[in-house]
């Protein structure tokens, strides 16, 4: 259902997405991703790393690292999938929000909610030096 693929999205070291190999219906569960989740006091550390970028809340105490595919869901402020966190399970489950075309790449909002425009950390200007 799902591949790894170059995203034309970023034209980083990292410029993988995830694509459809068939057609996904709306409503989809397009894949699950295992979590190893690790309290926030410890974030700090993986901030020094390029894992930090790649991090999700798990929570109000919790951060995590998504397994399998989870973390190579690139952005999107129109995604054509969501997630829902499966506390039960320590997995995010990612489900088509709209149909999705074979060979189309797979996007989320890193907000968490769909239809949540505020802009992200990569997203926003620096502020000038004072």
């Amino acid at each position: 259902m799902i591949e790894i693929k170059t995203s034309t999205l970023s034209d980083g070291e990292f410029n993988r997405g995830v694509f459809a190999t068939c057609d996904i219906d709306k409503g989809t569960l397009i894949h699950q991703a295992p979590v190893i989740a690790y309290p926030n006091d410890q974030h700090e550390h993986i901030e020094r790393t390029l894992l930090a970028d790649y991090a999700f809340e798990y929570g109000l105490n919790h951060t995590a690292i998504l397994l399998g595919y989870g973390m190579l869901f690139n952005h999107s402020y129109q995604p054509n999938a969501d997630y829902e966190i499966s506390f039960e399970n320590q997995t995010f489950n990612f489900y088509a929000h709209t149909a999705i075309k074979t060979g189309e790449e797979i996007l989320i909002n890193y907000n968490g909610d769909v239809d949540d425009q505020e802009l992200l950390w990569f997203d926003r200007e620096e502020e000038p030096e004072t």
